[in-house]
């Protein structure tokens, strides 16, 4: 009878952070191999020869992309908006009222 004994090793905070943005980097640049690749074959085999596509039309995306290498902040933690208000368990308020106003 063979008997499997490991010691599971805890990882610090900042291991795992740092095994989280390798993750992160690792994800975007398969992300950025297929994005080029259907770029590629979208420039090649658009049907409308009257209206070529480019590169060009591809600039937003791109962007969107390349913002995923820098995000605001850790992974685990939501992007916060410069003059946010703070959360109701840090003694923000409980309900905002973001119903429009109506036109005079």
């Amino acid at each position: 009878m063979e008997i499997n004994i490991s010691v599971a090793m805890e990882k610090t905070p900042q291991q795992e952070e740092e095994a989280q943005e390798e993750a992160r980097r690792a994800f975007v640049a398969e992300l950025w191999r297929r994005f080029e690749s259907l770029q590629e074959w979208a420039v090649s085999h658009w049907p409308d020869t009257q209206h070529p596509l480019s590169s060009a039309d591809f600039v937003e995306a791109r962007k969107e992309i390349l913002g995923l290498r820098s995000p605001a902040g850790p992974l685990n933690q939501p992007a916060t908006r410069d003059g946010a208000e703070p959360a109701p368990e840090q003694g923000g308020a409980q309900y905002l009222d973001v119903t429009p106003a109506p036109w005079p």
